[in-house]
């Protein structure tokens, strides 16, 4: 629960920085060019802190907590933490000086002007990497041990660091201001982890790595698979940014407003579980087939079983909750409405970006490295396919719409791929089951299309009316989904029960 917390505020500051920054800067070329540079900085955290490291690095220090000493397993940690900062240090090298490259890449519709300002945002946001892939080998020491809920507030700092910083600097405001406040949004990120390790008794500090230290040996055997999977699924957003570079100016921006949104409720739920999940993945006995299988189903329904009504929400919300979060300041009535298209179509591949984040980690505790690959290169083939096939008709929409079918294919993938390595059918769509998800969620539908109809959205109203009117949809929505699931016996509301009765013993 105290995890689940931590997650939410995090995303929810998370929401609030993207307020400020639509407010003050709306969706402009500008600010395109803008999330163009952060996206290349910031692909080391989703490789590092929620990818790779995290899932090679936790599955062997949890394995050294159980069978050998603790010293053994700080002397792991602390030389790990020397590979990653020499490892590190090249890549920002790397990508300062080929910077002009990889913006090129990333980028190729933009004109010189716009190039030019992405360079040099890149140059200033890489040493972010650095910062918060030492985060992430904290954050793997933390949930190895236990400690779930600093992790899941780290972001939050991160994100406070970040509004504090736009908001003293609001009389001098421009767009370089970003770049400093995502550098100390990642140096924040670091420290608050860095700091909790040591209090938990692991102070990280550089260790020379032994030639002879077979548990490091493991981890870097793990890391450059999962690494390279990765990798390729961190190629999506650089497809939606280099199709959308080529679109009318604001489009790269409404999208990555789009994906803000979404992030709440993925973050919350399917990161927090996943996260959780791996280093009880790790101590499942490898050989018990039955009870592995069990476990990554029980784990997927429970996603699916949250996730679906939340796809289903946002589809039917996606106009009203944009409004209501965005439309103030620099934002347009154009950018208000292409934002809100986006996280409709975005929303529909919710269900599959949730599975896919469950079935990689436990492909990573599986040790199936070319699984995870192969999920993630499925995710890229189908979403540059459908990018070339729908951008011309649909614009940003179309690349949203490609996302969410990338992500919907390689869940589908994982799962049999996951089912084959097991020698097991998963189970996960067992269709007694989803019949009584499909159904409740169908009847969820309805009901908040027909309020909707019969109580329409007070767009002239005050931000108090409508938010009132978006929070009664919202609970009008849970309630209906919740008692059709209860009427219906989902079992997934007797694992909550039993899950607040262990909290209360």
């Amino acid at each position: 629960m105290r995890m689940m917390v931590g997650t939410l505020a995090s995303r929810i500051l998370g929401l609030v920085r993207e307020m400020l920054t639509a407010a003050l800067f709306g969706a402009t070329r500008q600010l395109d060019a803008f999330y163009v540079a952060y996206t290349l900085a910031n692909l080391s955290r989703q490789l590092l802190a929620e990818g790779a490291l995290s899932a090679s690095f936790v599955p062997v220090f949890s394995r050294a907590l159980e069978n050998k000493d603790e010293n053994t397993a700080q002397s792991l940690a602390r030389q790990a933490l020397t590979v990653l900062l020499l490892a590190g240090a090249l890549v920002v090298t790397v990508g300062i000086i080929f910077a002009p490259v990889f913006v090129g890449v990333m980028a190729p519709g933009f004109a010189a002007e716009e190039r030019a300002l992405a360079i040099s945002l890149t140059r200033i946001m890489f040493p972010f990497l650095l910062f918060v892939s030492v985060g992430a080998l904290a954050m793997g020491v933390l949930n190895s041990m236990g400690s779930f809920f600093v992790p899941a507030i780290a972001p939050a700092l991160s994100n406070a660091a970040y509004i504090l910083f736009l908001m003293a600097t609001m009389k001098n405001l421009t767009i370089w201001n970003l770049s400093a406040a995502v550098l100390i949004g990642g140096v924040c990120h670091m420290l608050l982890q860095w700091y909790w390790c040591s209090k938990m008794g692991v102070v990280l500090t550089p260790e020379v790595p032994k030639k002879d230290n077979s548990e490091l040996k493991s981890m870097m055997y793990l890391f450059f698979p999962y690494a390279a999977g990765l990798s390729l699924n961190q190629v999506n957003p650089v497809i939606s940014r280099m199709f959308g570079s080529f679109l009318e100016g604001g489009s790269i921006s409404v999208l990555t407003y789009a994906d803000r949104v979404l992030q709440l409720p993925l973050g919350l739920f399917v990161i927090a579980i996943s996260q959780a999940v791996l280093p009880m993945l790790s101590r499942q006995d490898p050989n018990d087939r039955v009870g592995f299988r069990d476990f990554i189903r029980d784990a997927l329904r429970f996603d699916l079983f949250v996730i679906l009504p939340v796809s289903v929400g946002l589809f039917v919300l996606s106009q009203e909750t944009v409004h209501i979060l965005f439309f103030r300041g620099a934002f347009t009535e154009w950018a208000w409405h292409a934002t809100g298209t986006a996280l409709a179509i975005y929303g529909l591949g919710l269900p599959g970006m949730a599975s896919s984040t469950v079935i990689l980690r436990a492909m990573y505790a599986r040790r199936m490295p070319r699984g995870a690959v192969g999920v993630t290169g499925v995710t890229v083939a189908v979403n540059l396919t459908a990018c070339l096939i729908l951008m011309p008709l649909f614009k940003y929409a179309g690349l949203a719409g490609a996302t969410a079918a990338a992500f919907t294919c390689s869940s589908l993938y994982g799962a049999w791929a996951l089912s084959r390595n097991l020698k097991e059918p998963l189970g996960v769509f067992e269709t007694g089951w989803l019949a009584k998800i499909v159904s409740s969620t169908i009847l969820m539908f309805l009901a908040l299309y027909a309020v909707k109809m019969i109580l329409p959205y007070p767009i002239s109203s005050s931000v108090g009316s409508r938010a009132l009117w978006l929070t009664g949809m919202v609970l009008a929505g849970i309630a209906v989904y919740s008692l059709s699931t209860m009427l219906l016996r989902c079992s997934e509301w007797e694992w909550i029960k039993d899950a607040l009765k262990q909290k209360k013993n």
